[in-house]
């Protein structure tokens, strides 16, 4: 992937004002009705979208929405209510032996701890960033394939691997924007900085965006 030269802090703040303007309030696709059911559907989507993801949760959460119901389930009930997910046979393997872990370790609640999180099976820096956000509030930012394309296309945060993506965008994005940024830089990714043709006849943000040459409207 070509890195683009990195934007002045100037252009940054401009790329976020508008990303607020256009949606204020931005929110994850992923369904969920509590916090264990939320750390369970972020742990699910590799290789799968996050649409497939909830019409398989929908079913699954109606019957196991806290860890002990989700262990009780056990390996192979879980199976069948996933496995139209991409991988799905390692991630219920992962899923039971979380759910088990929260049992035996925190109460069955899910830790408000970087270490915590990550020391859960399936769970790594990406997923432990998402949840932090997401249910703590922490300001964190979660480097997906999406938020790794554009940290380099964009000139946000150049960088050849997520850590190091990671760690430059959260010293480029202003404090103000960091609780939503990244649901903003997931979204802009997903629908129209997308990685085999960007739409950027349409994009709120092209004129400062590095990546050339831009792509042209379709005719």
């Amino acid at each position: 992937m070509a890195r683009a030269t990195r934007l002045p802090a100037s252009d940054v703040e401009e790329i976020f004002r508008r990303f607020q303007a256009a949606d204020p309030a931005p929110r994850g696709e992923l369904k969920s009705v509590n916090a264990f059911t939320f750390l369970v559907a972020v742990v699910l989507p590799a290789q799968a979208t996050d649409e497939g993801v909830n019409r398989a949760t929908g079913p699954l959460f109606a019957v196991a929405d806290t860890p002990a119901k989700m262990a009780a389930l056990g390996e192979e009930k879980l199976r069948d209510y996933i496995k139209t997910i991409g991988l799905y046979r390692n991630k219920a393997k992962n899923v039971i032996a979380l759910s088990q872990a929260l049992i035996d370790r925190h109460g069955g609640q899910v830790p408000e701890d970087r270490a915590a999180l990550e020391a859960l099976p399936g769970v790594g820096r990406k997923t432990a960033n998402v949840v932090l956000n997401a249910i703590f509030g922490h300001p964190t930012i979660a480097v997906d394939t999406h938020l790794f394309r554009l940290g380099n296309r964009i000139g946000l945060a150049p960088g050849k691997t997520p850590a190091e993506v990671e760690a430059k965008l959260l010293k480029a994005v202003p404090a103000h924007y960091m609780m939503q940024a990244h649901h903003w830089l997931i979204l802009h990714g997903r629908y129209l900085c997308k990685a085999r043709k960007p739409e950027c006849w349409r994009c709120p943000i092209a004129d400062l965006c590095r990546f050339r040459p831009k792509t042209p409207a379709p005719a």
